[in-house]
């Protein structure tokens, strides 16, 4: 192995290091003194209300309770608070402060313009980031953002990632023309492939295939049916799991507080687009409910490209006491969509709209089932516990020739592969605030359970064109590519975090994770060879029974600094951990060699920021991070290691990279600088910007020490602006992408390669999207141009399905929506 010299990757972690080292100063800082101001908040009618924001003036911060009290420690004689809540007037007002509980009344916003209403909400002074403490979670330290679904002006009926998630720095995508089927998100140097390099999380639980083997997202929630979504990034990894990427978190919405409330929308849009999304919830005493069903068709704007989808999804809750809740849930996804497979550069910049694919289909069929009980033992001490489980498949049936630009041929064997997963886990949280030295510190305990039974078969698929998920062994008893394989998997883990306040300003939050995994492959693949007259020349059965039993520790630290209520410093660094997945271990597929010695993936990220707010005018975000990977899983070409003639694609490890950069977040508020006065009227315009440098360190694989690492653009940015007058709301969004490579050897193809187009660069690319949406009573309307600048452009080089090759993303569309309401 090559000796390493200094790089500017390490330069970077020394001045991280030095920042840590500044911050760990500050904790030096004297604890002030301080006496507590206590609250009891109702509405009009005298009813306490939960989950009311308190602000004062000083950088505090709280929430009241199930019985809308607050306690909130304030220096000084008088405080000056900011009250804050959903469809309620923003209260500021200055109190004295005495022993007793002060009686605070906020009143219900009536008539309202939708615009109004978001100019209200405007004014507290908070960037929209997850809570130092979340329930029974600790965010302390932690870059973290949430995607306010309701404010969105976007085509939510599809899923379309880059308006969803345009104010999460440094996010990239893989943008399919499925219809929002799948969500593919990525970034700092991870493949955005179904979000594989993220926990994702639906309400708190897990919902990938399997969490260990296979953490691949082949479900994600219609975005119609979202409150938020909690993006935490590689810090997350002590609490929710040991991927690099960090939280994905999405929150549907609560149940309705009258007794039944109704939404339907119904989408049409380009190239046979039609959506349907009906909502009912509703509360009475103590029981809630949630419940949608969602719809999906569309034909795709290539040949071969239809699809359709359902998805159903139920919550139940009961509130046995202000306390103590349970909450179920049950979620059905199922959809079937034909895939016109990938294209070379010849042929895509010949014809994007071609498709040389008839006979390639998938089919995914998801069910999730989540039990969950909150408990609140006192105002200091709360727990929850959750039960989840998934009962899974995905089945793809097609051809997979990796010389892309050969047709399919008809009446021919395809190939065909079965996966089914079935896991179930439960995790337990407790979190216990407590006094020392005058401050209020919070310690988290949890444990995680988790077991998987996965099965994974391949062999031929029928010689038909159609939807055919059943193997024809009988029909192709030669058939190359044959394994069959069962994958049980168990995890125990241990977390727990602590957050230390040093003064009213300044914390730091240390955190663990133990780790007991053991991951097993259980079953054969079968080697056949045939001489060119198609006689058998070799047929062996290869036998595995492979056992990989591991125990490690994670650990982290957070810093947290808040000079002010608008202003806060973060910083963290915390260790990440990526297990071998079954495609590492055993999936055949076309000139593709696996190292029998592939093995887990290690490293840490670690990031130093600040954020805040300049008064109600300017919000922001910008941190500077860095993603260290050891062991790093990738494909690379090289010859073959059999001896077999040709080069073959050698998944491995290829060694130690890096990923660094500075990501920047800014949301100006444009009618609060310059237009207060017309309340009618709003208008803010917002930059995300991502500068990503990347490098393989240190390598054995030959010719990719010092390339760049995959899936890195250089420049990532989105910007757009938002206009509001009474209920109509236009909003513009334009996304900018440098060029990346998609794969560790960093091959470049010209316009003219018409073999693979697996491998080579993804070249930059810029779109613009318009939407606009107006509210009328019960209605409303939404619609939208996505792409309207008609760019023709790829975000993905498929090695597998649903290609292999260059997979187009969708040219100028339409879509319009009506919502009703009641």
């Amino acid at each position: 192995m090559n000796h390493l010299k200094p790089k500017l990757g390490y330069s970077l972690l020394k001045i991280l290091s030095g920042v840590f080292s500044i911050a760990v100063f500050f904790m030096s800082a004297t604890v002030w003194s301080q006496q507590d101001f206590k609250g009891i908040i109702q509405n009009q009618n005298g009813v306490a209300m939960p989950d009311v924001e308190v602000f004062d003036t000083e950088g505090h911060h709280t929430f009241s309770d199930g019985e809308g009290r607050f306690i909130i420690p304030v220096e000084g004689n008088t405080v000056k608070l900011v009250l804050y809540k959903d469809n309620f007037v923003v209260l500021e007002e200055q109190y004295e402060v005495s022993s007793e509980e002060v009686i605070i009344t906020l009143q219900e916003i009536i008539a309202l313009n939708e615009v109004v209403i978001q100019r209200n909400k405007d004014r507290v002074f908070t960037l929209k980031h997850l809570r130092d403490i979340e329930e029974t979670a600790i965010f302390s330290g932690k870059k973290t953002e949430t995607v306010s679904v309701n404010k969105l002006v976007a085509n939510k009926s599809i899923n379309t990632a880059r308006q969803i998630y345009a104010k999460v720095a440094g996010i990239t995508f893989n943008e399919n023309a499925d219809g929002g089927l799948q969500l593919n998100i990525g970034g700092r140097g991870l493949n955005p492939n179904r979000t594989s390099n993220f926990n994702t999380r639906q309400n708190g639980y897990d919902i990938s295939a399997d969490v260990l083997g296979y953490p691949e997202s082949y479900y994600t929630p219609p975005t119609e049916a979202l409150k938020d979504i909690q993006v935490v990034r590689g810090a997350a990894s002590l609490q929710y799991g040991t991927q690099f990427g960090g939280l994905v978190n999405f929150n549907l919405h609560d149940p309705a507080t009258r007794p039944l409330e109704i939404i339907s929308r119904n989408t049409l849009g380009s190239y046979g687009l039609y959506t349907n999304f009906t909502s009912l919830s509703g509360t009475q005493n103590k029981f809630g409910y949630y419940t949608f069903f969602n719809y999906k068709n569309g034909e795709g704007f290539r040949p071969n490209a239809s699809f359709n989808s359902r998805n159903f999804y139920i919550n139940l809750n009961y509130k046995f006491t202000d306390r103590t809740s349970l909450h179920f849930d049950y979620t059905l996804f199922d959809y079937l969509a034909q895939q016109p497979g990938g294209l070379t550069d010849f042929m895509f910049n010949e014809d994007m709209f071609q498709s040389n694919r008839t006979r390639n289909w998938f089919d995914v069929n998801w069910n999730l089932f989540a039990l969950r009980l909150k408990h609140k033992f006192n105002e200091k001490a709360d727990f929850s516990l959750q039960l989840f489980g998934l009962d899974a498949s995905r089945r793809a049936v097609g051809y997979r020739s990796n010389r892309v630009s050969n047709s399919d041929t008809p009446d021919t064997v395809r190939d065909l592969i079965l996966g089914d997963f079935v896991n179930w886990g439960a995790e337990a949280r407790y979190l216990k605030k407590y006094s020392l030295k005058e401050q209020n510190n919070a310690l988290l305990l949890g444990v995680k359970y988790y077991q998987a039974r996965n099965t994974a078969i391949q062999g031929p698929g029928s010689s038909g064109n159609g939807a055919d998920f059943n193997l024809a062994t009988e029909e192709f008893p030669n058939y190359a590519n044959q394994s069959d394989y069962v994958y049980p998997n168990l995890n125990l883990s241990f977390f727990g975090e602590n957050i230390f306040r040093l003064s009213s300003k300044l914390s730091i939050t240390p955190g663990f994770r133990f780790e007991n995994i053991r991951t097993k492959a259980d079953g054969y693949y079968r080697r056949i060879n045939t001489d060119k007259a198609g006689n058998i020349i070799l047929d062996e059965i290869e036998g595995e029974n492979v056992v990989k039993n591991r125990n490690f520790l994670l650990l982290g630290v957070g810093v947290s600094y808040k000079p002010s209520i608008r202003t806060e410093f973060y910083g963290n660094i915390s260790q990440n951990y990526r297990s071998v997945t079954f495609s590492d271990i055993r999936t055949i597929a076309p000139s593709q060699v696996i190292d029998p010695a592939i093995t887990d993936e290690k490293g840490f990220t670690s990031d130093i920021g600040i954020r805040g707010k300049v008064t109600d005018i300017l919000s922001y975000d910008t941190s500077v991070y860095a993603l260290l990977y050891d062991d790093k899983i990738g494909e690379y070409t090289t010859a073959n290691p059999t001896g077999a003639a040709g080069a073959v694609r050698y998944r491995s490890n290829i060694g130690t990279a890096i990923t660094y950069g500075w990501e920047a977040l800014v949301d100006w508020d444009i009618s609060n600088s310059f237009f207060r006065q017309y309340t009618n009227f709003s208008w803010n315009a917002f930059v995300n910007n991502a500068l990503t440098n990347s490098e393989y360190l240190k390598t054995d694989a030959p010719g990719i020490e010092g390339n760049k690492v995959e899936f890195v653009p250089l420049i990532n940015v989105k910007t757009g602006t938002t206009l509001g007058y009474k209920n109509l709301k236009v909003s513009l969004q334009l996304t900018y992408m440098s060029s990346q490579f998609s794969d560790s050897n960093n091959s470049k193809t010209s316009a003219n390669d018409n073999t693979y187009g697996i491998f080579g660069e993804i070249p930059a690319y810029h779109v613009a999207d318009l939407s606009a949406s107006y509210v009328w009573k019960k209605f409303k309307l939404e619609a939208g141009i996505n792409n309207f600048t008609n760019n023709h452009y790829f975000t993905r080089r498929a090695t597998g399905y649903p290609g292999p090759g260059i997979l187009p993303s969708d040219p100028r569309t339409f879509y319009t929506t009506l919502q009703i309401k009641f």
